[in-house]
């Protein structure tokens, strides 16, 4: 049987500071820039979740796309739209609200609630022309 893509996109407002604790003021500023500052600041995130597996014969799906709708709103939107992601998160009260630590957790979340039978990946788009990918093929 081949294997068929499906993609559901989503998006979620959050705020964030990019800090290291270890670090001075200075250097934080240096290496993070404007992403540093200490009243944080905001992005308007999309996300775009490819689920790749064989079409069920009875139903004709890959997986019913509300099924992924669903994940997405209860442990990504629910849990970070309009948060503070270094405030208001527990995923991130100790790890650096970067993008490439934000598409990781989001795939740990997604992955726990998704059958192992499917492969998944994630595009986040922090800007329009900031964007990453996990897993990385």
């Amino acid at each position: 049987m081949k294997k068929v893509a499906v993609i559901r996109k989503a998006s979620f407002n959050a705020a964030h500071k990019l800090w290291n604790e270890k670090w001075s003021l200075e250097k934080n500023k240096a290496i993070f820039g404007l992403c540093a500052n200490e009243h944080f600041h905001g992005h308007n995130y999309t996300l775009e979740v490819k689920v790749i597996g064989e079409i069920d014969t009875e139903t004709g799906y890959v997986i019913d796309l509300k099924i992924i709708k669903d994940i997405i709103k209860q442990e990504i939107e629910e849990r970070f739209d309009h948060k503070n992601l270094n405030l208001d998160t527990e995923e991130f009260a100790n790890l650096n609200p970067t993008a490439e630590n934000i598409i990781v957790v989001i795939y740990d979340l997604i992955r726990a609630k998704l059958d192992s039978k499917y492969e998944l990946y994630l595009k986040l788009w922090e800007t329009e022309k900031n964007i990453v990918e996990f897993p990385v093929r």
